[in-house]
């Protein structure tokens, strides 16, 4: 995934909270109301540009877990569209930039990951509760 190809958020917060992490390998932009954050990169899955996402760090296994909870919105957020139709993802944590593929937790995986997103940051119960949404938890290994 080229930076030439990369196109910043619209929104100004997170695009500005991409481009401080990224230029300091999360030195600054890390810390987020007490939980780690990683930078997700994606590819748009219409535009084919280069997406990138400040998301809680939910470190699992070998890779993470991202949850697709857009703070408990009625719809999926882009990000997750974004790697429904391209899976092959990257995720930097602070220096560390790590290739992986990423899919949907089953409904059965879910249960068990689930309380370990949550254990990382607290709201996401919240926001599954005020959604009709079933929120998905997205496994995220290294690529083989």
């Amino acid at each position: 995934m080229s930076d030439d190809n990369y196109e910043p958020s619209p929104n100004e917060f997170i695009a500005g909270h991409v481009e401080q992490y990224l230029a300091t390998n999360g030195e600054q932009g890390f810390e987020m109301k007490g939980a780690g954050c990683i930078v997700l990169t994606t590819t748009g899955r219409r535009t084919g540009k280069v997406r990138r996402t400040p998301l809680i760090r939910v470190p699992h296994d070998d890779g993470y877990l991202v949850v697709a909870s857009l703070g408990g919105a009625p719809m999926h957020p882009v990000w997750y569209l974004n790697l429904l139709a391209d899976p092959d993802i990257t995720i930097q944590d602070r220096a560390q930039v790590h290739e992986l593929r990423a899919r949907t937790a089953s409904p059965e995986e879910k249960v068990a990951l689930w309380p370990i997103a949550v254990e990382q940051w607290p709201d996401y119960a919240d926001y599954q509760e005020s959604t009709d949404r079933d929120i998905p938890v997205v496994i995220c290994e290294p690529r083989r």
